[in-house]
């Protein structure tokens, strides 16, 4: 496939994004759209030259022009829309948090692999110059061996809406699912599933998490310090503790261009910026993913989505925390 037909499934502001990151890639093409209405699927196609527009979710999944399609819809739709189209025979990225319910993540992984088709979370972060970095700085020892890790993402919003995404318990709303899941997914990177949780929340008045501290003990000893709010402003820092060193992931650390590695008495700040608008690199391991016969990334596995969704669980089964989706 010297160019790779992409359908977008939703037309939010997270769609816009993925959308822009395509168009820094020579080597895909968004063909086609799908929404929820003809009026809003063509405003996005005029947007981004999308050739193909479609007026419901089913259509696109029914494309035969395209290969892949990217899931943007709220976190309590992910499950239905991208088992349709996995049932369609397409590959899927699917935003995160991957679902809601650990049952939903089965669901998903279960037909991908009976379809046998691509199926990938969309932790568009993992794939960043400076987290690839990170990742060969440890492997390589720079620190010695990783031990403790302090992460956190946090924004405030000064007037919440109950009826939006972010407080409503119906579309899963809470820090951690928004942005708590970077820090989770951050720990799961550097130190498998932890073996151990103790968190606290607080549940605010429609009942999801507005902020919440949560410590994540490992297999080996190591331990992950994470913090998550949507009622508070946090410095959005990101620190890896070693044996004989550290790395500092400048802030805000899901988007970062910088680190700084300490080891041996010495400091070193490498620069890495990242082309295009960072959604690209996600898309372009899709590609090559596919290129390459894959059902999955190696980067970004299937059964390390579902160790990120268990931990999720976990941590709102401490908190008392239920949605609709849970049943």
């Amino acid at each position: 496939m010297d160019t790779i037909n992409w359908g977008i499934l939703g037309t939010g502001g997270i769609a816009h994004k993925f959308a822009n990151g395509l168009t820094a890639l020579d080597d895909a093409r968004l063909l086609s759209v799908g929404s929820r209405s003809q009026a809003t699927a063509d405003r996005f196609a005029d947007e981004f030259d999308a050739t193909n527009r479609h007026p419901n979710y089913a259509a696109l999944a029914a494309d035969p022009d395209v290969h892949a399609i990217y899931i943007a819809t709220p976190h309590d739709s992910h499950c239905e829309n991208t088992v349709l189209c996995l049932e369609a025979g397409k590959a899927v990225i699917c935003e995160k948090p991957f679902s809601i319910t650990l049952a939903e993540t089965d669901r998903m992984i279960a037909a991908a692999r009976d379809n046998g088709v691509f199926l990938m979370e969309a932790m568009w972060t993992r794939f960043l110059p400076v987290l690839v970095e990170l990742r060969r700085r440890v492997a390589r020892g720079d620190i010695g061996e990783p031990r403790m890790l302090s992460a956190d993402f946090g924004f405030r919003v000064d007037t919440p809406d109950p009826s939006g995404r972010l407080f409503n318990p119906q579309h899963g709303g809470g820090a951690l699912l928004d942005v708590g899941v970077y820090t989770v997914s951050l720990a799961s990177m550097l130190f498998g599933a932890p073996s151990r949780i103790a968190s606290l929340a607080n549940l605010g008045d429609t009942g999801v998490d507005e902020e919440a501290g949560i410590v994540l003990g490992h297999g080996g000893g190591e331990m992950a310090v994470l913090y998550t709010a949507i009622r508070a402003t946090t410095p959005q820092d990101a620190v890896l503790m070693g044996t004989r060193g550290s790395i500092r992931i400048h802030s805000p650390w899901w988007v970062p261009t910088a680190m700084t590695v300490q080891a041996g008495g010495a400091e070193e700040t490498v620069e890495l910026p990242y082309e295009g608008n960072g959604y690209n690199y996600e898309a372009a391991e899709v590609m090559a993913c596919l290129r390459a016969g894959k059902t999955e990334s190696d980067v970004m596995p299937l059964p390390e989505t579902r160790g990120v969704m268990r931990t999720l669980c976990d941590i709102r089964e401490q908190w008392g925390l239920r949605y609709p989706a849970d049943g």
